[in-house]
């Protein structure tokens, strides 16, 4: 009887190994698909010459995500420490032959393609910390846990802030926050962590005004020009606070329902060429004043519907690398989308991060597209055991 049991079990296993398309998480790929369409037609508006590169890289970019939702992401974890050093590697190399624009050395060229690892450095690192998290966590206590991590998170941090990248700086902050608040870790000490950050910061943004520009120990002179613009746009008006200044305006006149796609309007202030990185840092100015209020609206709805699922989908997860996994990416998604919408509307400082799903850059996309393939298995592997 107990062998007739075990055999009828394993049969079980067996026939779930396989994952069915409707398994997959439709109310997750709907959103993402819908807000990368309205990448390509804001790409279109903003540079009309890498719409076609814009297109080529969401339909490469979800093929992409699809096959990695079909592949079990422990397989994908076993290669844990390979991702952490390949991570290392191409950081490294950024540093030592990097391409190097607007005062920022972010970029590398493979084969006349530009790549910039610090976006695809986001994933690596989630999913490295999400095995290490699971393989350790139980045998550390917090206090050892929580220092070993930071620890193996400084050398990719100093990388990426060398460059310099401070918006991907504080975006890695973010994320390591997330992971460890859902690793387990004493909710005090991430707590006085956060509060830390936060302090920093804000000592940080005092600091900015305290000393002459070109002369703060820790802000290269563009940042400190930056948060002194955020602070004093009137100063600033003519040079830093420019574009700032111009996107409020474009937004504004959006109105309700915007001026229309590729308007050739008098008054548009991205047909009059005042909005530089149009298609990347500033993409939401262009949805703005283009679609107006309710398409801007839109946009962050559906950012919102896509952390929202990556969260309920972590609420189901059957494991702790797969709940770290889907709410790190939830917080990635959500917080990377407000510091760039922060930028356009004034609300932050000009950091120069993309809008996920929506800015050009190929780097971006098939870090964020390969994320949401991975929270597809998850939520496939918690739907197939059901289903089983």
């Amino acid at each position: 009887m107990r062998k007739y049991k075990l055999m009828t079990l394993e049969k079980t296993d067996k026939s779930a190994l396989g994952y069915k398309i409707r398994h997959l998480d439709f109310l997750l790929i709907l959103p993402v698909l819908v807000l990368s369409v309205i990448g390509i037609i804001a790409v279109s508006s903003a540079d009309s010459s890498g719409v076609r590169r814009q297109i080529a890289g969401v339909i490469g970019c979800t093929a992409l995500m699809l096959l990695v939702a079909f592949i079990d992401y422990q397989f994908i974890l076993k290669f844990w420490w390979l991702g952490y050093v390949f991570n290392l590697v191409l950081l490294v190399l950024v540093m030592l032959i990097g391409h190097e624009s607007h005062g920022a050395s972010r970029w590398l060229y493979v084969g006349g393609i530009s790549v910039q690892p610090s976006e695809l450095a986001k994933i690596l690192l989630i999913l490295f910390y999400a095995k290490l998290i699971m393989k350790y966590g139980e045998r550390l206590k917090s206090y050892v846990l929580l220092p070993l991590c930071a620890l193996l998170l400084l050398p990719p941090l100093f990388l990426v802030y060398k460059q310099p990248d401070l918006s991907t700086t504080i975006m890695f902050c973010i994320i390591f926050a997330i992971i460890m608040y859902t690793s387990g870790v004493d909710r005090r000490i991430v707590a006085a962590a956060v509060l830390l950050v936060l302090i920093l910061a804000v000592v940080l943004v005092y600091t900015a005004a305290a000393f002459e520009v070109g002369s703060h120990p820790f802000l290269d002179d563009y940042q400190q020009r930056r948060i002194l613009a955020w602070l004093h746009p009137e100063d600033y008006a003519t040079s830093d606070a420019l574009q700032t200044l111009n996107s409020l305006m474009a937004i504004g006149s959006g109105q309700l329902f915007g001026k229309g796609i590729n308007t050739n309007e008098i008054t548009s202030v991205l047909s009059g060429g005042y909005i530089s990185e149009s298609d990347t840092d500033l993409i939401f100015t262009v949805i703005g004043e283009e679609m107006g209020f309710l398409g801007a609206a839109f946009v962050v709805l559906l950012v919102l519907m896509i952390s929202v699922k990556c969260l309920m989908i972590a609420g189901r997860a059957r494991d702790q690398a797969s709940r770290i996994i889907a709410s790190s990416v939830a917080a990635w998604i959500g917080f990377q989308a407000f510091m760039n919408m922060g930028v356009a509307t004034g609300v932050m400082p000009n950091t120069g991060i993309p809008l996920p799903f929506v800015s050009s850059g190929l780097s971006a996309l098939i870090s964020v597209f390969i994320a949401i393939g991975v929270v597809l298995n998850i939520g496939m592997q918690g739907k197939r055991r059901y289903s089983a």
